[in-house]
């Protein structure tokens, strides 16, 4: 009986000492990944790609490890003696032990081999306008992906495409999200034709004329990170072919890139990783190397860039605040440098190809056409050699454009290129759950508007901090919204938002 006692008693601290270790890999990983996209000589790809590749089996043979499957299960068995936040990490833990143990070492390793290569030739192929070129890599990755949803799906009980969405949206289904979308899909084409037409006889935006030398427009977006509470003592802004936030929480690498002749795509792109890296700053430190201190899903990360980029970014306060700093770091002169014009250019909204630099108003469009046909992607309801087809004629009916060549159509992200399939719902998600958690902030600090004009966010950081961050995984994403701000997610707060806003 004692010896059964002890068992019990010392199997969650086991647990906790394994997921340490595990972490710490997956930090390293993070660094080196980031180095991948932003630093690394094109040689170095095949090194890379075999570096990745051993960690991520190692990570994996920690984890599969049927000790672990013993260990959980004992653990659980004496849950009572575990306070509230190991409580927590111990479902985490679970939860990332069946997305693991669904794949064996051959699969994992062979993911990340298939992703690395096929990354690599989408640089090249994304330029190239070229996807032809990156087609059969990709074909050979998804593949795979489908592998892995359909081993994951047997274990969650749900379809492979539920399955990889999981892994971003803990307990995420597309049954619940798909009614959204067409809701929004159906509603904002309307919105935008108001608002187009409001523009329209608005007077015109005035564009700051280039070019905007690369230097300039770095030291402006350092500014702002500055404004925005970003510790450079953890972090560091450099450039890559995608933007993206990565590395770990005390190490937080932010990417952006660059047009010499539009200095808005940048500054936004710097605002919304540092949201990112931001959240991963917030994280419990106590529980920095335990499931429960991650962040708690990609909508509630997402939120927290698209709530500093467009909730705070765009809004009529910070370009009071952005306007001289601009004008300062890009020897910025004349009628298009005027607040009232940049508030214009920041607030335009217009029907475009590219996701990343896409508004407010049409953003959700780029999402849902990702997600209809990534989900018929998986289903093999849609060919690969399809997909420009799709991508094309799926832009044609949500936004009424027609890309001109696959860069600006369905080369223009990383993701599927990168095995992330299954990511994309969480930007529309993220944006929803941005505009409700931003109304709340503004409930509990009334002086919101005016400390974001003066270049203070330390109040909406802080609110931030408490109601979101601190908490990593430890609730829910349902749990946390309600909690934060009194409700669960709740998708006409987003469109009210967006017609104050844009019609107001």
């Amino acid at each position: 009986m004692i010896r059964a006692r002890f068992a019990l008693m010392v199997a969650y601290p086991d647990l906790e000492a394994r997921f340490h270790r595990l972490s710490a890999l997956r930090h390293a990983l993070g660094v080196l990944q980031w180095d991948w996209a932003a630093m690394m000589p094109t040689g170095g790809a095949a090194a890379r790609a075999e570096q990745i590749a051993a960690i991520k089996v190692v990570c994996h043979d920690l984890i599969s490890d049927p000790a672990v499957g013993d260990l959980l299960g004992r653990a659980e068995q004496d849950r009572a003696s575990l306070d509230e936040w190991q409580q927590a990490n111990l479902v985490e833990m679970r939860r990332h032990w069946i997305h693991e143990t669904a794949l064996d070492g051959r699969l994992v390793e062979a993911l990340s081999r298939a992703a690395s290569a096929c990354e690599q030739s989408w640089r090249l192929a994304r330029p190239a306008a070229d996807f032809a070129m990156v087609q059969p890599l990709l074909a050979e990755l998804l593949a795979l992906v489908r592998e892995a949803g359909a081993a994951k799906a047997a274990r969650l009980d749900c379809s492979p495409y539920d399955a990889l969405l999981d892994e971003y949206e803990p307990g995420g289904r597309a049954a619940d999200i798909e009614p959204v979308f067409d809701h929004l899909a159906r509603a904002l084409p309307l919105l935008c034709a108001r608002v187009l037409e409001r523009q329209s006889g608005a007077p015109a935006v005035v564009r700051p004329l280039g070019p905007f030398p690369i230097e300039r427009q770095k030291a402006l977006g350092v500014a702002i990170m500055r404004t925005l509470g970003f510790d450079f003592e953890h972090g560091r802004l450099d450039t890559s072919l995608h933007p993206f936030c990565g590395g770990m929480p005390d190490d937080v690498r932010i990417t952006t890139r660059y047009d010499e002749a539009d200095f808005v795509k940048a500054l936004m792109g710097v605002i919304h990783e540092t949201g990112h890296a931001q959240y991963e700053r917030g994280l419990p430190a106590a529980w920095r190397y335990q499931p429960v201190g991650r962040a708690r899903g990609m909508s509630v990360d997402e939120s927290q860039s698209l709530l500093m980029e467009m909730q705070a970014g765009r809004s009529r306060a910070f370009l009071d605040y952005l306007a001289p700093l601009a004008r300062l770091h890009l020897g910025g002169d004349g009628p298009g440098w005027d607040t009232d014009n940049l508030h214009r250019l920041y607030t335009e909204v217009k029907p475009d190809f590219i996701r990343v630099d896409a508004d407010e108003v049409t953003y959700p469009a780029h999402v849902i056409l990702r997600f209809r046909l990534e989900r018929a992607l998986i289903a093999g309801e849609l060919a690969l050699a399809d997909l420009p087809a799709a991508w094309n004629a799926g832009m044609k009916q949500l936004l009424g454009i027609e890309p001109p060549s696959d860069r600006e159509g369905c080369l223009q992200d990383i993701h599927w290129f990168d095995g992330a399939w299954g990511y994309f719902p969480t930007y529309t998600l993220g944006a929803m759950t941005a505009a409700q958690l931003f109304e709340a902030a503004g409930r509990a600090l009334p002086g919101l508007g005016e400390a974001i004009g003066a270049g203070d966010f330390a109040p909406l950081l802080g609110w931030l901090r408490t109601n979101v961050h601190q908490h990593g995984s430890r609730l829910s994403t349902r749990e946390l919204l309600i909690r934060a701000t009194g409700r669960p997610l709740d998708p006409t707060i987003f469109e009210r938002h967006l017609e104050a806003r844009y019609l107001g």
